[in-house]
């Protein structure tokens, strides 16, 4: 299968200001799990469900106003999982170059209508680009038993 990203572009909005002015984080994990969404279906072909964001990482604030650029591309699958790199661009409407703000993993799960877990077509990584994500995403799920591990006595 063809594993190209799906991109949202738009303005952010008025609606969309925290109190200091800028894009509330709110705002852009919605636009993430979005974009998420949309790649996790294109894939799939199925609905997919949110079973897990990481390491959810802002560098800037997003200012109201700028044009906003959300790129969601698959970097690796499970049997029924896709992990989905996001990230987050923008530039004022005066600027050609848009600038990275955030980063996150997103991990989806096709489902049928009863919940059930269905299979995902297998991504085969070919670039050395593509196989490097494949093995950040692998060590990344690494990370997170190790994380869930020490959460356990506190759920």
């Amino acid at each position: 299968m063809d594993n190209k990203p799906v991109i949202f572009q738009f303005i952010s909005e008025p609606s969309d200001v925290n109190y200091g002015g800028n894009v509330h984080g709110g705002s852009v994990m919605k636009w993430i799990d979005q974009a998420g969404y949309a790649c996790a279906t294109t894939w799939s072909g199925n609905y997919s469900v949110t079973v897990y964001v990481g390491g959810i990482r802002f560098y800037e604030p997003i200012k109201i106003g700028e044009i906003v650029k959300v790129e969601a591309q698959v970097i690796y699958t499970g049997s029924s999982s896709m992990h989905i790199s996001i990230n987050v661009f923008s530039r004022n409407i005066k600027q050609p170059i848009f600038d990275k703000k955030t980063h996150c993993i997103i991990v989806f799960v096709a489902v049928d209508e009863n919940g059930k877990k269905l299979p995902v077509p297998k991504w085969i990584p070919v670039t050395n680009e593509e196989k490097q994500q494949e093995m950040y995403a692998k060590r990344l799920m690494e990370l997170r038993t190790q994380i869930e591990d020490e959460m356990k006595p506190f759920l």
